[in-house]
């Protein structure tokens, strides 16, 4: 059984920390699940994290969120 993480498989892990990340933009911002979610697949952070080369998948919730966060407010 092949456990590696690559390119091919990447997307399964993804939902799970989309959802660790709009739960926080929710609570954080006060904005529904739905503009989370938009929020989140268009930016450089989910453009980054779905790029497995990055590494990016490695990262816990709260950093990712962090990440988001910060690149948001220096766009």
């Amino acid at each position: 059984m092949n456990l590696d993480i690559n390119q091919e498989n990447l997307y399964l892990i993804l939902p799970s920390k989309v959802a660790w990340m709009t739960d926080m933009l929710t609570e954080d911002k006060h904005i529904s699940v739905v503009e989370a979610i938009k929020k989140i697949y268009a930016s450089d952070t989910y453009r980054r994290l779905e790029n497995e080369t990055t590494k990016l998948w490695h990262w816990g919730p709260v950093a990712l969120y962090q990440e988001l966060t910060e690149s948001e407010s220096s766009e």
